[in-house]
């Protein structure tokens, strides 16, 4: 039998249990997490949320701050609400338990992040995003109408097949199971809080969770995807041979962190006037021509005229994190390289949630609200997860309210032929050359024969992917392989349109901007 809720959530991210939070207030709520409840990328965000708190800061500032980081094409109603309504979703989280760092006043302790022209980065100690998610988990507990399914894989969405073509809608979601079934989640609204797809790429900051999902299963379900040519790199994650995805935050350089060549050389005042601290897809780029300059495999972030006390009081889990790897922060300069770390694009939405198909929402990474443009702004991917989460669930809440029927069952996972696979090789192997050629061709520089190499090689691919996936039964692995495959294309169509750089795309065939010819979002849609 499927399992019905009034709102069906997949992730379990700041986005989604904001949603599920205000939701629970109108209805029955099931939050479903591929791993573990606290599993995903905010759980691993350092630097804080962004928010105007203090008396030299305004709105005003705050939103030519990320403007002039989206390089022209964020959408300003999507940026005005983000910021005017950020302080006082913050407060609502401080008041679900969250707890941040705070002078002997009282109040917060604000930091500055790279393109912020003032201290506005609400921050714990240096682990914001775990202290977040225990904080929402433990609301979400005390809440009797939401429901947690950890280990619960979504397949794909389900689309109501009597429906007019082009008004189709999501009627919930097929999902295995830990205990490798498939069963069917229905919800009267499915919101996809799925977060990023930094795996997608041989290098991230991300956790393994982080695979597309939601962008994907929206595009095969015929959702309109926005901007996926915008992936911001970190410019600083840790290099080290036995490091896995551990990003070295913007904060660092926030407070005074500065970013070196191996010989000791400055370099960030050749590239930009806010040297260190310029926007994310200036200082990856900046980072990226030195590295293949000079042939060095790494640069160097360095800490060390701050002071041992300072470093080790300001940044605890990294300092203790580097140490394990042995390097101390304190004395000697932090090896660090680009990642790939937050997807800009995604399933593109209205200042409510909404989609192209009807009852499906999307909150967060996995959304495109306008807010980022064509780089995000540091410190506002919490923001606008706490902002959109809590805006979702009130439209939804309405919908709901105005009289949307439970949805019918569907028909029940149907497996077809699909046996147990014996060729699982194919899954690792596909896996890491998606993830290569990605990194290769795709990555912080490209150019139009890098991406007629990655469109080709990928149109095969993902042929292989869909025999296999049809052929044998379904796996978690199989799932993930599949949307990354789907993610990877999208974000390959989306670059090879756009013919000009700006922000995080650039491309070494149209060096400059062109205002006149793409101030504007290449989308793409798919007919379910």
């Amino acid at each position: 039998m499927p399992q019905s809720f009034d709102y069906l959530v997949l992730g379990g991210g700041i986005a989604g249990l904001s949603f599920a939070l205000e939701a629970s207030r109108y209805g029955s709520v099931a939050v479903l997490t591929k791993r573990t409840r606290a599993e995903g990328n905010t759980n691993y965000a350092q630097g804080g949320i962004a928010a105007v708190l203090a008396k030299d800061d305004s709105f005003e500032a705050h939103i030519e701050d990320t403007l002039i980081a989206g390089a022209g094409l964020c959408k300003r109603e999507a940026v005005e609400v983000t910021v005017r309504e950020g302080p006082a979703r913050l407060k609502e989280l401080v008041a679900w338990g969250a707890e941040f760092d705070r002078r002997n006043s009282g109040e917060f302790d604000l930091t500055r992040e790279g393109g912020h022209t003032r201290r506005r980065v609400v921050h714990a100690g240096d682990i914001t995003g775990s202290e977040v998610q225990r904080a929402m988990i433990h609301a979400c507990d005390e809440r009797p109408s939401i429901a947690s399914f950890p280990d619960a894989s979504a397949i794909d969405l389900i689309l109501d097949r009597n429906a007019v073509r082009g008004k189709q809608r999501c009627l919930g979601a097929y999902v295995l199971m830990p205990d490798g079934k498939i069963e069917t989640f229905l919800g009267r609204i499915t919101v996809l809080a799925t977060g990023g797809a930094g795996k997608v790429y041989l290098y991230t900051s991300n956790p393994d969770v982080a695979t597309g999902d939601g962008v994907a299963m929206a595009y095969r379900a015929g959702a309109t995807i926005a901007n996926m040519e915008f992936y911001q790199f970190h410019p600083t994650c840790l290099f080290h041979p036995e490091a896995k995805n551990f990003l070295i935050s913007e904060a660092l350089r926030g407070e005074g962190g500065r970013l070196k060549l191996r010989n000791g050389q400055s370099f960030m005042e050749r590239y930009h006037p806010m040297g260190a601290l310029a926007p994310r897809d200036v200082v990856a780029r900046a980072i990226d021509t030195e590295m293949k300059r000079t042939g060095d495999e790494h640069v160097l972030l360095d800490m060390t005229h701050l002071g041992k006390a300072f470093v080790m009081e300001r940044f605890p889990n990294i300092y203790t994190t580097c140490k394990q790897f042995g390097i101390d922060m304190a004395v000697q300069p932090i090896p660090v390289v680009p990642a790939a770390h937050y997807q800009c694009g995604g399933v593109q939405t209205d200042l409510l949630g909404h989609t192209t198909v009807n009852g499906l929402y999307a909150v967060g990474e996995v959304a495109c609200t306008g807010l980022h443009g064509a780089n995000r702004l540091a410190s506002n991917s919490l923001l606008e997860g706490l902002v959109f989460g809590h805006r979702a669930a009130k439209s939804a809440s309405e919908e709901v309210k105005a009289g949307v029927a439970a949805p019918a069952a569907p028909p029940e996972w149907d497996p077809g032929s699909a046996v147990e696979s014996d060729e699982s090789v194919l899954v690792s192997h596909n896996w890491e050359e998606i993830r290569r050629l990605m990194w290769n061709y795709v990555g912080i520089v490209r150019s139009g024969k890098r991406l007629m190499r990655a469109r080709r090689r990928l149109d095969l691919l993902r042929e292989e992917i869909r025999e296999y996936y049809w052929r044998f039964k379904v796996t978690r692995d199989v799932i993930e392989l599949r949307n990354i495959a789907d993610v990877a294309h999208l974000i390959v169509e989306c670059a090879t349109r756009r013919k000009e750089s700006r922000g995080l795309h650039y491309t070494l065939d149209y060096p400059n901007l062109d205002d006149h010819n793409w101030l504007h979002d290449p989308v793409v849609s798919k007919e379910p």
